[in-house]
Formats: C-alpha cells, sequence, structure tokens
C-alpha cells in the first residue's frame, strides 16, 4: 500500500512541468485515498489473446471511474520516475488518491501481452475497444472510462474512440500521431533517426520481463529517481534528450520479429501509401468519434506529434466537445507529468459530472514562444490572422517585393559521393534568406507554407526547409519545418490557404529535369513572436544528413540519394501567417 501523494500543494510530491492551460478551476477531487497495486493482470481479447495490465486503485473498496493508460512500452516502470521518453502514462501517486483507478496496459506482444505487435494496425484499435469494455466490467470500476497518457498512449486513446465502446466517455490524448505514414515519412522523407531507434528501443524492452523490471534495484532507482533535487532536474528533459536515449538502445539485441519486419515494411516494402499505410491511419476515421476530446502538443515536437494535432481538430466534427492546448519549450518533459490538474478537471467532469470550470472561456488554449501569458480563440486558424508574402530574392533577402529577377542554385550529393573536402567551386549545401532587422515585434500564428519555384537536374530530389528566428547577437532558434519529396509533391488544391495539406500519393511522379516546377511546401503550424531587432531566416537544403542542416529534435531522414543543382527562383514566396501582437 503506498501513501505518497504528488501534486502542486506544499506537501505533496512536486510534478514537473506546467499544470494547466491557465484556466482557474473549482470542485477538483482532493486526495483521500491510499494506493494498491494490482499486478500483471490478465485482459481477455476477442480473439484468446491476452494483454497483461497493471491496475493502481484507491485502497478503500468501491466503485471508481478508471483511466487506461495503454502501449507497448513496459508497464512496470511507468511510475519509475525516470526521464525516458517512454515513461509517459502519468502518475499514479496523483490520479489514485483523487478517487480513480489508473489501468496501465501492455499491447500485443509486449510486456508479457500475447500476440504480435502490429504497430497502430486495425487489430490494436479492436483490443482497444476490448480493453475499455472489460475495464468497465470490474468491480473496481464504476463503468465511466476515461484514457490518459502521452505520444503512443495518446494514439491508443484515438484508436479506442474511433472503435465507439459505449463504455468510453472521454479522452486526453496529448501529443498524438494518427497517421503512421506521416508519422513516419514526413511526405515521403523516412524519418530513419527516429523510426530505427524507436523499433529497436520496443524489440529491446518487449523482450525483458518481471525479472528486471520489478528488480530490487529499479526499486531503489525509483527510490532515488523521485526524490526532490533528483527529480526537479527532469522538468527540462526535452525531446532531444529523448532521442538521444533512444539512440543508447540501438547496439542492444532484440528478437527480429516483429521489429524488424516492421522497420523493413516501412522503410524498404511501403515506399508509397498503399493499404499497409491506410489499416495505420486513423484520420478518415476520426469524424467517427462522438467522446469529448483534449487534444494538445507543445509548440517545439515539429517532426512528430505536432502535424496532426491541427488536422485532427478540424476532422473530430462529430465529438461531444473538443478541447486544444499548446504549451511552449518544457511543456511536455519526461517522465510525463505536466498538465496534470488540467486533466483532472477534465475528467473530474466528463467522468464524475463535477463543475470544474474546464468548459468555461474558448476552447483552444495557447502560447506564443517569445510572448508572455496565455492566449484563446474559438477559432483554428485564427480569425485575424493576415498572411504575409516573403519574396526569396536572388540577393539572399526576405522582403515583401521581389526586386529583379534571378535565381540562386545548391547542390546536393548522393550518397557515399562526398568528398574529403568540398571544392570553393563548388555551389553550396544549404542556402539562407533574411529579413532585414525587425523593426516592430511581429507575432506569426498558425499555418506556414513555402511556395517554391526550382528547378532540377535530377528526376526526384527533397526540400528540407527551416523557419528560424536569429537575434541581434546573431543565435539561431528554430521554430519549425517543413519536409518535401519532389517526386510525392502534389498538394490538395482545393485548400486555399497556406499549409495546403500534401495529398496521400500513391504514384510517384519524377521531376522534369531543368524544367521550373511549382512546389507547395506546408510548413509543420507553428507560433513565434519575432522581436524588434531580429531577423527572420529561412533555411533550405536538399539534404540532411549533413550536421550544417538543422535537425529539430535531433529527427534526420533518410537520403532521397541523387545528386544534382538544384535551382531556386526569385519568384518563390513564404508565406507567414500574422496575427496583431497583443501585450
Amino acid at each position: 500500500m503506498d501513501r505518497a501523494i504528488s501534486g502542486v500543494e506544499p506537501g505533496q510530491r512536486q510534478l514537473n512541468g506546467p499544470q494547466t492551460s491557465g484556466r482557474a478551476y473549482r470542485n477538483l477531487s482532493q486526495p483521500q485515498f491510499e494506493v494498491v497495486r494490482d499486478e500483471d493482470i490478465a485482459i481477455p481479447m476477442r480473439d484468446g489473446v491476452h494483454l497483461f495490465a497493471d491496475v493502481y486503485r484507491p485502497a478503500m473498496p468501491g466503485r471508481y471511474p478508471v483511466l487506461i493508460a495503454a502501449s507497448p512500452y513496459p508497464r512496470q516502470i511507468q511510475n519509475l520516475g525516470a526521464p525516458l521518453g517512454f515513461v509517459e502514462a502519468g502518475a499514479s501517486d496523483f490520479f489514485v488518491p483523487r478517487g480513480y483507478v489508473h489501468l496501465i496496459v501492455n499491447l500485443r506482444g509486449t510486456g508479457g501481452s500475447g500476440g504480435t505487435f502490429g504497430f497502430f494496425d486495425g487489430e490494436e484499435r479492436r483490443d482497444m475497444y476490448d480493453v475499455v469494455e472489460w475495464a468497465a466490467q470490474q468491480s473496481w470500476s464504476d463503468g465511466n472510462i476515461g484514457m490518459v497518457g502521452i505520444s503512443y498512449f495518446a494514439m491508443t486513446q484515438m484508436e479506442a474512440a474511433v472503435e465507439r465502446p459505449p463504455h468510453l466517455k472521454a479522452i486526453m490524448p496529448i501529443a498524438g500521431s494518427f497517421d503512421l505514414y506521416e508519422a513516419a515519412t514526413h511526405h515521403g522523407l523516412v524519418s530513419i533517426s527516429f523510426i530505427t531507434p524507436f523499433l529497436s528501443m520496443i524489440g529491446m524492452t518487449a523482450g525483458r520481463t518481471n525479472k528486471l523490471w520489478r528488480s530490487k534495484l529499479l526499486e531503489a532507482a525509483r527510490r532515488l529517481l523521485l526524490t526532490p533535487a533528483v527529480h526537479k532536474k527532469f522538468e527540462t528533459m526535452n525531446g532531444e534528450a529523448a532521442m538521444t536515449g533512444l539512440k543508447l538502445v540501438l547496439k542492444l539485441h532484440h528478437d527480429p520479429h516483429p521489429w524488424d519486419d516492421l522497420w523493413r515494411a516501412i522503410v524498404v516494402e511501403h515506399p508509397l501509401r498503399d493499404a499497409w499505410w491506410d489499416d495505420r491511419d486513423l484520420m478518415p476515421l476520426l469524424e467517427k468519434v462522438e467522446v469529448p476530446v483534449y487534444l494538445g502538443c507543445d509548440w517545439q515536437n515539429v517532426p512528430l506529434h505536432l502535424p496532426a494535432t491541427f488536422p485532427a481538430f478540424e476532422k473530430l466534427s462529430n465529438s461531444k466537445h473538443v478541447q486544444v492546448v499548446l504549451l511552449g519549450e518544457h511543456g511536455l518533459a519526461w517522465p510525463w507529468e505536466s498538465l496534470h490538474v488540467e486533466a483532472l478537471a477534465w475528467f473530474d467532469h466528463w467522468l464524475k459530472g463535477q463543475d470544474t470550470g474546464i468548459l468555461d472561456g474558448p476552447r483552444f488554449r495557447y502560447v506564443i514562444p517569445g510572448a508572455e501569458g496565455w492566449h484563446a480563440t474559438d477559432t483554428w486558424p485564427l480569425p485575424n490572422t493576415t498572411y504575409y508574402s516573403l519574396a526569396l530574392r536572388a540577393d539572399g533577402t526576405l522582403k515583401d517585393e521581389g526586386g529583379e529577377s534571378g535565381a540562386r542554385t545548391l547542390m546536393t550529393l548522393g550518397t557515399g559521393l562526398n568528398r574529403p573536402r568540398a571544392s570553393e567551386i563548388d555551389p553550396p549545401f544549404s542556402l539562407v534568406w533574411d529579413t532585414a532587422p525587425l523593426t516592430d515585434d511581429i507575432d506569426i500564428v498558425g499555418d506556414i507554407e513555402l511556395a517554391l519555384d526550382a528547378s532540377s537536374t535530377a528526376a526526384d530530389t527533397a526540400w528540407f526547409v527551416f523557419l528560424q528566428d536569429v537575434d541581434a547577437a546573431g543565435h539561431v532558434t528554430d521554430i519549425t519545418a517543413g519536409y518535401l519529396r519532389a517526386g510525392l509533391r502534389d498538394v490538395d488544391e482545393a485548400a486555399s490557404r497556406p499549409g495546403a495539406p500534401i495529398l496521400p500519393c500513391r504514384i510517384f511522379r519524377a521531376v522534369p529535369i531543368g524544367e521550373t516546377v511549382h512546389y507547395r511546401i506546408p510548413m509543420v503550424a507553428n507560433a513565434r513572436r519575432f522581436k524588434t531587432g531580429h531577423r527572420i531566416r529561412l533555411f533550405l537544403a536538399s539534404d540532411d544528413q549533413n550536421d550544417t542542416v538543422p535537425a529539430m529534435l535531433t529527427f534526420r531522414h533518410a537520403s532521397v540519394g541523387t545528386s544534382c543543382l538544384n535551382t531556386i527562383k526569385s519568384s518563390s514566396r513564404l508565406l507567414l501567417p500574422v496575427v496583431p501582437a497583443s501585450d
């Protein structure tokens, strides 16, 4: 039995990260229960496979609402307190003392669960339905089921929601990806520095047993990691730190099945969208979701979860209520403990029927990095947005008028063709365009697009574009990015606003060599206050394996493999969503 209680009040184990979206709440459940844990509970699926779970519940007999957290990550260490990118189920010592059951479940083929891991496939969706309905029938459950957790835990929440189990009442999928193709291959460019260590990590951890996960060594580590002085240091463990940790497992051994099979399917066997990817795409199914959904992410999670937030918001048209929060730097750190008070207000409202104030005011709340305070809206994109068009001039400047027509050329080399040193006569590997120092603060919030006019000497190439903030001292901050394989360039031209979605390309279309092609390259929607004296910079390259090219959260991509000269015409335009600067 555990008497520990986490929270934000004096005397409680202090949670890391922002805990609310700036609202003031009322009638929140108060901590009053001790915690007991039931280990290795087998949950039957419809096909006879059993998933294993740990149940954290109030020690006092009774029926309580249930928060399910399901993923392929080891359930046994979700309360370890370790700053690892897969400790994301939430703090049991926060939710359970306040009158919830926290049910942490391992997906098929992981953590001792039967079956084979399918990586976000239809079978996984059906399992989530079965887990919800099983939880509703247990003696400790009052039949009101919610789901919680970030990243993969967020993805399984949406998987359950599209299956519509009768007892699911609300979900809070923060930092989720809902289309595996776009998470693993950014508009046709394989996110190799993510997908390789990710599958290796799951493969390595899936084969370990309780001999490790419930060992005295890890229990001693938990006591150390949760001491206040040590725990406080983890509040800035961002996505870059998580990726560094994942890469450490690359050389550790794991069973090749199904992990290497899945890697090969993603990287080699299915380069274009097909039925394999369709089975792992929830976006067309989101209109089936009827339960309330609380979406969110941090603005810095550009190469993984942030891109799914905005299209999901638009497609959840039949949900009873959709709410969104966009966080600033270190808004989501590991172990995940941020927004727990926000989650309590959300689930107290939908699962316990308490008037907490979670629905008060506009439903979309966000910060603008570089500015102070919270902002709110009921409409996305923001209704007062003006799109500024900046020309990529031949002199390397970004201006609202194009000047004399011209072009700039960069060179990219295929795999294995890099020389010991570049020649002084070579075109550059990358290009930048800068505005003049700003005379006023400028706030951008929303969809961003590069309308690129370019020619290439190869039948295929890649475009990596980054929006950057350059301060008066020359320090560069990456704000957002856009990625596109040129042969998969078709966009939804019906989407008139900037940031038009790339079509689900199933056919490769070669680039006509030497001809100018018009590309609409959506950059991941974002927010930033560019301050007086700073410059707005656009960075462009055709390969990101070179360390001189930015890599947001350290994500890099497999090379297209072509060697070419790419020429950028001055008719190209950067479209920025500018909103009135607010104090």
